[in-house]
């Protein structure tokens, strides 16, 4: 067991390590902070040692973020070359893996990320199986985005720089799109951004992401107008933009039927939260049964154009909503001064 550490912990790490300055071509030239470690389970020998390489900005600990992660199958046949993101925290002093729904969500993410730039997973289609019998190798499982399987008979005959050259790529375009916050709700993204004008001394890093300037979002938000006028317009409505003037974009008109319609555009990939002021969860309250929502994600900004041009775009729309299936949650209290006493 201590060979084994030593040859995870150091020689193979030092390996991974000796191949950076090639690797680092594979990265966007803003992910300069690239490293490499590595892990036999410390303190209690784990199933399935692993080495990982990753952007310090966008992965500060292997409990957070994705990255490169060389994988052992507990039986010492293969090893995998893999995309990963963290799958435990700690929690009362240990660690503890996050849910099974959480991490499903984070990897089809990231898959769909690199199924719309290259157009398949390939050459990463193998499924990860470490053989380990203990609880942490099967989250790694479950944490594990895409992999490339190569058997211990195949390791001289495999071009090894070639295979984390193409990961390297892809994990790059992964971190890219988390810099666009592609893999934030809007209501999130939002929230965000409200809490740097609440405390706005805190500082930004850059996985924290870029945001919209105002042009953009200004972009985004006539997409999705429009993407939303045509939908509703090829259901029979005519429709009435009214988001200058009420808690609401659009009212829609089809014989005799009216419904006030709420738009949301969004550059994300991801879309189960919104931000609304109370005005408009009061509007969508009291007429139930008669307003409606539509959102408008993945839309696609040139930030080359001036003004920037947005385009594309997955619309959903509930025609007739009922708020009270989605959860509200307060982000922030308007705190008035009283009076002073006498």
């Amino acid at each position: 067991m201590q060979e084994r550490g030593n040859l995870i912990r150091s020689r193979l790490t030092q390996e991974v390590r000796d191949r950076l300055p090639t690797l680092r071509q594979a990265f966007d030239p803003v992910f300069d902070d690239l490293a490499v470690e590595g892990s036999d389970g410390i303190g209690r020998k784990t199933e399935a040692p692993w080495v990982r390489l990753y952007s310090n900005a966008m992965s500060p600990t292997a409990r957070a973020g994705f990255y490169i992660v060389l994988h052992f199958a507990a039986d010492g046949s293969a090893f995998f070359v893999t995309v990963g993101c963290g799958s435990t925290i700690w929690s009362g002093g240990d660690l503890r893996p996050i849910s099974d729904e959480e991490l499903k969500a984070k990897t089809s993410w990231a898959r769909s990320v690199v199924e719309q730039r290259w157009g398949s997973l390939a050459p990463f289609t193998d499924t990860i199986a470490l053989g380990a019998r203990a609880s942490l190798p099967r989250t790694f499982e479950k944490a594990t985005a895409f992999a490339q399987r190569i058997p211990v008979e195949d390791v001289d005959g495999t071009d090894l720089n070639a295979v984390l050259f193409a990961c390297g790529q892809r994990l790059s375009e992964i971190y890219l799109a988390q810099l666009d916050q592609k893999d934030v709700s809007p209501g999130d993204r939002d929230a965000l951004e409200l809490a740097t004008v609440v405390q706005p001394l805190r500082r930004r890093t850059r996985a924290q992401g870029y945001g919209l300037t105002a042009p953009e979002r200004k972009a985004v938000e006539l997409r999705a107008m429009l993407l939303a006028t045509e939908f509703l317009e090829s259901q029979g409505f005519t429709c009435h933009d009214k988001s200058a003037a009420e808690s609401y974009d659009i009212l829609a008109q089809r014989t005799g039927e009216f419904l006030k319609i709420e738009v949301k555009g969004t550059t994300s990939d991801l879309c189960d939260s919104i931000l609304m002021t109370q005005n408009e969860v009061n509007l969508h309250n009291r007429e139930k049964g008669r307003t409606g929502l539509v959102i408008v994600s993945r839309i696609k900004l040139d930030r080359d154009s001036e003004p920037p041009v947005a385009s594309g775009g997955v619309l959903e729309a509930i025609l007739r909503w009922d708020i009270d299936q989605w959860k509200l949650e307060p982000v922030a209290f308007q705190v008035r001064r009283l009076p002073p006493p006498g």
